[in-house]
């Protein structure tokens, strides 16, 4: 099973930008879509973005479109969520997975496999 490793979250002042990368090691990365899901205290873990296998497709959940930008390098299997303008709300532990499938139409929790172990968000004032 593929390792996933988050890396690049700490704190930053409302709009501000942040970058979060997840590095795979093992598995076929560039077969499967990879997502970008976040939980923020006291709330269930909710989708963020979700990037095709081939990094041709994208879906973004409605507080990411406009501000957050995901992509990935399959050569060096990794995948990156770039946050712009951040909000308070968007104060969560970031997750990276990779999914069941190639295609990124699937963006539920229970499409996604293999989870990272988390890297903190702090937006403040």
């Amino acid at each position: 099973q593929v390792q996933l490793v988050e890396s690049g979250g700490g704190s930053v002042q409302a709009g501000g930008s942040l970058s979060l990368s997840c590095a795979a090691s093992g598995g076929a990365f560039g077969s499967y879509s990879m997502a970008w899901f976040r939980q923020a205290p006291g709330k269930k873990r909710e989708v963020v973005a979700v990037i095709s296998g081939g990094g041709d497709n994208t879906f973004y959940a409605g507080p990411a479109k406009g501000r957050f930008t995901i992509s990935r390098d399959n050569a060096k299997n990794t995948v990156s969520l770039q946050m712009n303008r951040l909000r308070l709300e968007d104060t969560a532990v970031y997750y990276c997975a990779q999914g069941y499938y190639s295609n990124s139409y699937y963006n539920r929790e229970a499409d996604f496999d293999s989870w990272g172990q988390g890297t903190q968000v702090t937006v403040s004032s």
